[in-house]
């Protein structure tokens, strides 16, 4: 018999999966599935529904789809509604314009690896129309949500540097995909802390504090700013991105921009404005430093979180260091092609005297009206409640209330030593991921795998699944909480998939 152990053990998995979290899809979300099951299996419970609020996504919680949006991804997957005349001529020819950029005219055919041409072409003309600032097709790169195009940059960054690991600066509170992504990669944390006083603004000296303290075992390489911010609910002024980019050139740090809640601004005194129009505008050598924008599909109005749609806009890279990350996002072959479908209908809109263009405008204004509304609700309702406090939200998708008179009191019990509430702030921890099973290893393994690929063809749709055998329960859910850091696969490919193993059957 031998004397070896299991192939695959939580003994011997790559360690950063054992002690990562990734807090929205962490313990709470875990036993709210549980719950769910419950309820369905008939147990009584006071309540008959589960309300997740862990993240921000919008149709789960009963946002109605745009109109046009839809429209033009069932005529991109469907082509016969090209023959329906309910459908409006505009919907149609954005349709007609990304399945004659696909390969064979098809929507299931593989992209190049960095999305679509004409896809990206529309994503640099909707980045000058909002800024006033040329910009290049070549500098876009299309991919599945925002965050698979901040993984893949934050990948480039996994070099240690004068025997220290690199590291990157993000924002506390802050959205736990870095905080994942930083610890699968096995990189630094810096967290700097958000000025809860001044609106969650970023306070130029804190981020000095933090940077310094991590240069003595990390060498920083990035800053990370949330603007609208999540989970803070801020929208930076001019004169703060300012200083921010001030700030990381005087490091020589890499900018990751995340800007994917651009269209979500409330407070009436508040304007977005993006790093790289800011950048721009400042002059050298600001205008030469190198920055990455992100944006995506599934906040906004859009709310289209399943279907994995976004870009990111590459400014100031080498030519060296633009080939090596094209080079590393190939082993992906593309990012789901109706996610840079619906893209392209975000940053290619209709326009006025289109027929579809008085629908969504009234459906894009009914949709931020509502979150603004909610917003004030949510703000005005903490705040109503004795012992938390919470900021006006400004622009995003969430409130973040601190629980101050509560920890004060615990804080007093604990020590004998009176606290003030005033000094209390509570904010979301840290969190880690790892990509997948060979992540796990970081060394080959075999499992059965299906795609649609055979008789299918779906390339670009990019839906698949595994059977994992004989694996124990503590790698299942090491490996479980790996892919929740990538949110989820896209809800099309899944579907594509069931059109696989579920086929019509004979009667």
């Amino acid at each position: 018999m031998s004397t070896l152990g299991k192939c695959l053990s939580i003994d011997n998995i790559n360690p950063c999966i054992k002690t990562m979290e990734y807090a929205v899809r962490g313990p709470l979300v875990i036993r709210a599935a549980a719950i769910e099951k419950e309820l369905e299996q008939g147990v009584k419970k006071p309540f008959n529904e589960v309300i997740r609020a862990n993240i921000g996504d919008c149709h789960a919680m009963g946002q109605i789809p745009i109109t046009f949006i839809r429209q033009v991804l069932g005529l991109c997957v469907y082509e016969k509604l090209f023959d329906d005349p309910t459908i409006p001529s505009d919907a149609k020819q954005r349709a007609r314009d990304i399945l004659n950029g696909c390969k064979g005219g098809s929507l299931g055919s593989y992209s190049d690896s960095t999305g679509i041409e004409v896809i990206r072409r529309h994503c640099a003309e909707y980045i000058h129309k909002r800024d006033g600032i040329p910009s290049n097709a070549d500098d876009i790169i299309l991919s599945a949500g925002a965050s698979g195009s901040i993984k893949a940059i934050l990948a480039l960054l996994r070099c240690d540097i004068d025997g220290k690991r690199p590291g990157v600066m993000v924002p506390i509170p802050q959205y736990p995909l870095y905080s994942a992504t930083i610890a699968e990669f096995d990189m630094q944390q810096i967290g700097y802390y958000l000025d809860e006083s001044n609106n969650w603004g970023l306070d130029i000296a804190e981020l000095q504090r933090s940077i310094d303290e991590a240069k003595k075992n990390s060498y920083p390489r990035a800053i990370v700013i949330i603007n609208p911010g999540n989970p803070t609910g801020q929208v930076l002024t001019k004169e703060n991105i300012e200083a921010v980019i001030k700030f990381a050139h005087k490091e020589n740090l890499f900018i990751f921009a995340d800007e994917v809640y651009q269209d979500n601004i409330y407070a009436p005194d508040s304007k977005f404005f993006s790093f790289k129009k800011v950048l721009t505008e400042m002059g050298e050598p600001y205008s030469k430093m190198a920055m990455g924008s992100f944006m995506s599909c599934s906040k906004g109005y859009m709310g289209e979180c399943g279907i994995r749609g976004g870009y990111c806009e590459l400014i100031n890279v080498c030519p060296e260091v633009r080939a090596a990350l094209n080079k590393s996002i190939s082993a992906q072959l593309c990012p789901t092609t109706v996610g840079q479908a619906c893209i392209d209908c975000v940053v290619n809109p209709p326009t006025p005297f289109e027929p579809s263009y008085d629908l969504f405008m009234k459906e894009k204004g009914e949709v931020l009206q509502s979150l603004k509304e909610r917003a004030l609700l949510v703000v005005s309702t903490f705040n109503s409640i004795e012992g938390l406090s919470c900021n006006p939200a400004q622009g995003a998708m969430y409130c973040i209330e601190v629980i101050r008179r509560h920890c004060a009191e615990y804080i007093h019990k604990r020590d004998g030593i009176p606290s003030n509430a005033d000094d209390i702030i509570l904010s979301a921890g840290a969190s880690g991921s790892i990509k997948a099973i060979l992540a796990l290893l970081r060394c080959d393994i075999v499992w059965k795998k299906t795609r649609c690929n055979g008789y299918m063809g779906e390339c670009g749709i990019r839906g698949g699944y595994c059977e994992l055998i004989n694996v124990c329960p503590e790698v299942r859910a090491a490996l479980n909480k790996s892919i929740s850091a990538q949110l989820c696969p896209t809800t099309v490919g899944q579907a594509c998939i069931d059109c696989v193993v579920n086929p019509p059957y004979s009667i």
